[in-house]
């Protein structure tokens, strides 16, 4: 399949995930509005939240489901769209536990709620409570619907409650992935380069590849070994991903990235790439820089040029490759059709070009 065909393909399926949260925010917001209509505001906030995303996650179920041969792309909707919906109750929360009010350039649920509580006269500390409470909330209900949505699948048992086992390892690694995050950021020393690839796996990794992939091969009635090998893959590839994205987010363009890259560097972010500074001369100066709250745009280029000179960045670099590499690997399995192999590859390569 060449480029062109697999976006085509990828739009499309990606259209009929939209059309699934569509219609299922459509229906929440007709069952909130007798509620009130500040309820139903908040379902229209989260499903913005929903909105503009690369619908990466359903990508991987739909991805492996019509790589094993699957034919019910709605039924595959529909886990797809649990597991975006799972994103958004994740991302959601984590804006909640970083204290951030703003989420690809606009106000979240948080900023949303707070600065309308500040435009009718409310103090900042408690407009900010207000919009982290409303954000709680909104995180909640996109959680529980995950589920549901599995649900509303039209799978039936126990293929239904397998499914349901994989989204709930999703979130049950994610939480522990989040609590290590959490503990890093007031740990006064520095994790091992080890200890951040676990974290990031269990974070991110688990619910944006491995869970996912492995949801659309039992979907497809695939093999215990496919399921595992997916498993494998997706979290290879997760980890590499996760590597990159936090080398684009201190060296990336914003306009490509859609952050900036110099929040991760105030932040003073746990991050492979600082791990591995942290233990070369360089550290004597990068150390007042990473953390520094009001890090200047040239102490910011100075922190970048330290992170090139003592090999941190390409050690990133190298060790994404080589997770990169090594879930390439394991698509070369016996049990691998070769149609999945077409769907899973590009899936690679977009890790590996982005440290090219």
């Amino acid at each position: 399949m060449s480029r062109n065909d697999h976006s085509t393909v990828a739009g499309s399926r990606a259209a009929m995930v939209d059309a699934v949260l569509e219609r299922f925010f459509s229906l929440s917001k007709k069952r909130a509005a007798p509620l009130g209509a500040h309820y139903e505001h908040l379902w229209g906030l989260l499903e913005r939240n929903t909105q503009g995303g690369k619908r990466f996650r359903p990508r991987m179920v739909m991805a492996a489901y019509a790589g094993l041969g699957g034919t019910d792309m709605d039924a595959a909707a529909y886990v797809g769209a649990s597991f975006e919906l799972l994103h958004t109750a994740l991302i959601v929360h984590d804006d909640v536990i970083d204290r951030d009010f703003v989420r690809r350039g606009i106000p979240n649920i948080s900023g949303a709620y707070r600065d309308h509580a500040v435009d009718r006269g409310v103090a900042v500390d408690i407009a900010e409570h207000r919009g982290v409470s409303a954000a709680v909330i909104a995180g909640d209900l996109a959680l529980f619907n995950a589920y549901r949505l599995i649900d509303r699948s039209g799978v039936g048992s126990p293929m239904r409650e397998r499914l349901l086992d994989v989204l709930d390892e999703a979130m049950f690694a994610s939480a522990a992935g989040e609590l290590i995050d959490v503990d890093f950021s007031i740990d006064p020393d520095m994790p091992l380069v080890d200890d951040i690839v676990t974290m990031e796996r269990l974070k991110t990794a688990v619910y944006s590849f491995e869970t996912p992939l492995q949801a659309g091969a039992i979907l497809a009635g695939a093999s215990e070994d496919t399921v595992r090998t997916l498993g494998d893959f997706g979290r290879e590839i997760g980890i590499a991903y996760q590597i990159v994205d936090d080398v684009l987010g201190v060296f990336g363009e914003e306009e490509a990235t859609g952050k900036t890259t110099i929040g991760d560097l105030r932040e003073g972010k746990r991050t492979v790439m600082i791990a591995f500074a942290c233990s070369t001369p360089a550290w004597a100066r990068l150390c007042d820089l990473i953390g520094k709250v009001d890090l200047s745009l040239d102490e910011a280029d100075e922190a970048r040029s330290l992170l090139i000179a003592c090999g941190a960045r390409a050690f990133a670099d190298d060790l994404a490759r080589g997770y990169a590499n090594r879930a390439l690997a394991r698509l070369a399995e016996p049990h691998i059709p070769a149609s999945l192999r077409d769907e899973l590859h590009p899936v690679a390569e977009t890790v590996l070009k982005r440290v090219r």
